[in-house]
């Protein structure tokens, strides 16, 4: 029996603005009407300012599972009391969580760019098809992450968008939005990653979590740091 394609979820071009406009809301240090104006300032038309205020509500604003609702309070807490907080690695993270076709598209840009920093959308989309299959949509959604991603600060689409570009990884310093990036990576990835290979993990290829994360993720009580049967040390998500 044939299975049925993943759900995308993740529909809409969302621009960092946006999402970090619905993170002010989350942290309380502005409201709704303040999102609201900046969504009217941006959008023509209710349909599509609705669209958008839904992938944003699943972001930041109504996540969708009650992990994920505490997940986004802890996120919003390091955005109030952090000055010098990477809003592009909050969004991303969240998205990680939360969308699992962003994290694939992700993953798949992180891979195909390892090497030589840039690659064709054409290999994107191909790889994305075959996971999500050759439906309506696919390439569609694909392109409103690839557009996302760009705003984010991750990537340049050149040629029309035939061609992506990474940019120079963001560096964060093994600070608590490190740690909670790596978090974002378990829930994820749905399972316990290795220490040692989290920095280079393809779904968050435009951050470099920084030489202390080890220790910050030591003492989390959300991740638990054991060793696996091979010797690796490795985190997982507390049970």
């Amino acid at each position: 029996m044939k299975l049925p394609a993943p759900q995308i979820g993740f529909d809409r071009f969302i621009k960092l603005e946006w999402a970090e406009a619905a993170l002010r809301v989350r942290a309380g240090v502005s409201n709704l009407d303040d999102l609201a104006k900046v969504l009217d300032a941006s959008h023509h038309g209710t349909a599509a300012k609705k669209k958008t205020r839904t992938v944003l509500n699943r972001l930041w604003l109504e996540p969708l599972r009650s992990d994920l609702v505490e997940f986004a309070d802890r996120g919003a807490k390091i955005y109030r009391d952090g000055p010098d907080i990477s809003v592009p690695a909050m969004t991303w993270g969240m998205a990680l969580a939360t969308y699992p076709f962003f994290g694939k598209v992700a993953e798949i840009v992180g891979r195909l760019t390892a090497l030589q920093g840039e690659c064709t959308s054409a290999e994107i989309h191909r790889r994305m098809a075959e996971i999500y299959g050759e439906r309506e949509g696919t390439r569609r959604m694909t392109n409103m992450v690839l557009q996302s991603q760009a705003s984010w600060g991750a990537i340049e689409r050149l040629e029309n968008g035939k061609r992506i570009v990474r940019k120079k990884s963001i560096d964060l310093h093994g600070s608590p939005v490190a740690a909670w990036l790596a978090e974002a990576c378990l829930r994820y990835a749905g399972r316990s990653l290795p220490v040692a290979s989290l920095d280079s993990n393809p779904m968050i290829y435009p951050f470099a979590l920084g030489g202390s994360i080890s220790y910050r993720l030591s003492k989390s009580s959300t991740v638990e740091m054991r060793v696996d049967g091979t010797g690796n040390q490795v985190i997982g998500l507390s049970s």
